[in-house]
């Protein structure tokens, strides 16, 4: 730590950081590098829920227009490929799979006697869909986590170089031998600016941190229906 005694009293927040000690840098540092990489994951996740909800939206308005399961399979998958999509395809491959040759054209499914699913089988479709949701929540909720850990970590951080700041003045007081206000001002400024940049850090990451955890748990939820919503349909239409 550098002594307080003979630097020139700083005028700004930037002559503060310039003038802080090494250990103070450091840690000014690590939260730059914690910033960047916060607000590179809150535009990352802001652009991907975006695309996410234009899917949606465009996949919804296409499956409400096939009036049969068929339909909209092929329907969906004209669209380009999305968790909405991936979710059906993996549905109806696994039906087609227990009951092949069940999903035909309306002008041979009358040739072609309905079978029911055993309460097994339903299970089992239950599962692949369950498990297809919970794939697609991770998948959409990766990077997420970091911006708790930037939220709870950055003021932390943060008071790590406040303490070493106030370190560093006390020794410049002892070193200097005086106990004077204007001694002691620059060394407390300094350490306070590591509080400041860890705030700065950590305020934009928990608030992107709470709001997209609300849209991963609607997006989840509206997976999770929609899967709900095949095996409707499959019932509705004697597949079950």
């Amino acid at each position: 730590m550098l002594p307080q005694v003979g630097r020139a009293i700083p005028t700004s927040p930037w002559e503060l950081v310039l003038t802080s000690s090494r250990e103070t840098k450091f840690v000014l540092a690590i939260l730059v590098l914690f910033s960047i990489a916060s607000w590179y994951f809150i535009v990352l996740k802001w652009w991907q829920f975006r695309r996410m909800r234009a899917h949606a939206d465009r996949f919804m308005t296409e499956i409400e227009k096939a009036a049969r399961l068929e339909d909209a399979y092929h329907a969906a998958m004209r669209l380009p490929s999305s968790p909405y999509n991936r979710l059906l395809r993996e549905g109806i491959h696994f039906f087609s799979q227990l009951r092949p040759g069940s999903l035909k054209e309306r002008a041979d499914a009358a040739t072609v006697p309905a079978v029911a699913l055993t309460p097994t089988q339903l299970e089992a479709l239950r599962m692949v869909l369950a498990k297809e949701v919970a794939a697609e929540r991770d998948a959409a909720a990766r990077f997420i986590p970091w911006l708790a850990t930037f939220g709870s970590v950055s003021p932390l951080l943060g008071l790590l170089g406040t303490v070493l700041g106030v370190m560093d003045a006390f020794i410049g007081i002892a070193v200097g031998g005086s106990g004077n206000i204007g001694a002691v001002a620059p060394g407390v400024a300094e350490a306070l600016v590591t509080t400041v940049a860890g705030l700065a850090v950590a305020v934009p990451s928990v608030m992107a941190y709470n709001l997209f955890v609300n849209r991963l748990g609607l997006f989840a939820g509206e997976l999770e229906g929609f899967a709900q919503e095949i095996i409707g349909t499959m019932a509705r239409e004697g597949r079950l």
